[in-house]
């Protein structure tokens, strides 16, 4: 009979401690010291909707016609898409391209552009062209395996040929070295 009589007690009590008001009143009043902008609430019903939306959009369209002209993946179109890696050409010596120019050893992105039609290997160190050579165009892929490759290599006694492929064209260029 206690334990009843102390559990009513504790129920009379419990229930006339908290009163709530309706819903929103307990975050309406509720002020941010921060700055930030007050959160609005959003119903589910309307988030949903703005989902629906999005999703709705993304669809893609189903009614275009598969042929010679469409292509579901095209990797072509993906490859030239993709904004030129210029490959990168360590040189260990000086390099002389004409009597007073000369190529210092170093680091070098090259560049392979035809100019009027002739292949040139243009070295850039940042943005900075330093260099521009004359090259030889060949169909040669000179054993590689990457699509875009620069190689510096031994030529003969006091030169170097410098091997070139990009997606454009292969060259070489013979270039004497300084001693």
């Amino acid at each position: 009979m206690k334990k009843l009589f102390i559990f009513f007690i504790l129920l009379i009590l419990s229930s006339g401690l908290v009163y709530a008001e309706d819903e929103g009143s307990l975050w309406d009043n509720y002020a941010d010291d921060t700055g930030a902008p007050a959160q609005k609430y959003v119903p589910d019903k309307d988030f949903d909707k703005a989902i629906e939306g999005k999703m709705r959009r993304k669809k893609k369209n189903k009614n275009i016609p598969k042929g010679e002209m469409y292509r579901d993946s095209n990797e072509t179109d993906f490859i030239t898409d993709i904004p030129a890696e210029l490959p990168l050409l360590s040189v260990p010596l000086n390099l002389y391209i004409a009597e007073d120019s000369i190529i210092p050893a170093g680091h070098y992105q090259v560049k392979g552009e035809k100019i009027d039609g002739k292949p040139v290997l243009k070295f850039y160190q940042a943005h900075y062209l330093m260099a521009q050579i004359p090259a030889i165009e060949t169909k040669d892929d000179f054993g590689q395996q990457q699509v875009n490759f620069v190689k510096l290599i031994d030529h003969s006694a006091g030169q170097v040929k410098i091997i070139f492929g990009g997606i454009d064209f292969n060259a070489y260029a013979v270039i004497d070295t300084a001693q």
